[in-house]
């Protein structure tokens, strides 16, 4: 350790002040954090690219400082699937001070890992009052069955109107219109779902068939669209 001249002639006043770290929640308990090892907890947070054509929510579950899963999902641009797919080989075993200084490809995984440290750090993440936090294994499950990230698509114009293409439920096929011309539900097929029963050698047809589903008031439609051509 150097010290200027200046400094080392200084005379040596006594710190008082014991002001220790501020104690956050961590996985049901109460920890002042002083080392990366300190740090564990599951959560969420978003991240975009600089020129916003993309975004990532991406999923860390942190043990003992150590990132024992990650989840990564891409929405928007092409080119991020495969810089997620780097990502998920990279995150797990880095200490998330390591994975804050990793580069992960793309500016919007970045991103988010910049976020979801924040969160940890500041003791904001979505286990905090959970006692012993959560499994690993819990941010696959967060995609629920099928195993497929939640997205939605809507596209609308001012002439013909809103599209429903993707819902929750899944792939939309068809929405369904009352008398006045405004959508009252929607059919949809569960893909995650019917390439389950495909791979466990159920034909297509009848996978797709067994995974179809509406919602709202489908059954009441008068008119009934496919989204993607009419």
């Amino acid at each position: 350790m150097q010290y200027s001249h200046e400094v080392e002639e200084m005379f040596c006043v006594a710190k008082g002040a014991r002001h220790d770290a501020a104690p956050i929640p961590e996985e049901g308990r109460w920890v002042k954090a002083k080392e990366i090892k300190d740090i564990s907890g599951l959560t969420h947070g978003v991240g975009w690219c600089a020129p916003q054509q993309g975004a990532c929510k991406l999923t860390l579950n942190i043990k003992e400082g150590i990132i024992q899963e990650a989840l990564v999902e891409t929405i928007g641009c092409s080119g991020m699937t495969h810089s997620a797919a780097m990502a998920g080989e990279i995150l797990p075993g880095k200490t998330i001070l390591e994975a804050l200084n990793s580069d992960l490809v793309c500016d919007a995984i970045n991103t988010a890992m910049r976020e979801l440290f924040l969160q940890i750090v500041y003791g904001r993440s979505q286990s905090a009052f959970s006692e012993d936090g959560l499994p690993i294994g819990a941010g696959l499950e967060d995609l629920g069955k099928g195993l497929r990230s939640q997205v939605g698509t809507m596209y609308g114009t001012l002439k013909k109107g809103p599209r429903f293409l993707e819902m929750a439920e899944g792939y939309v096929i068809a929405i369904g219109l009352d008398k006045k011309g405004e959508i009252i539900g929607y059919k949809f097929v569960s893909l995650g779902k019917m390439m389950d029963a495909i791979k466990k050698g159920v034909s297509p047809n009848e996978a797709y068939e067994k995974n179809i589903g509406t919602y709202g008031r489908f059954a009441e439609a008068v008119t009934v669209i496919d989204p993607r051509k009419q």
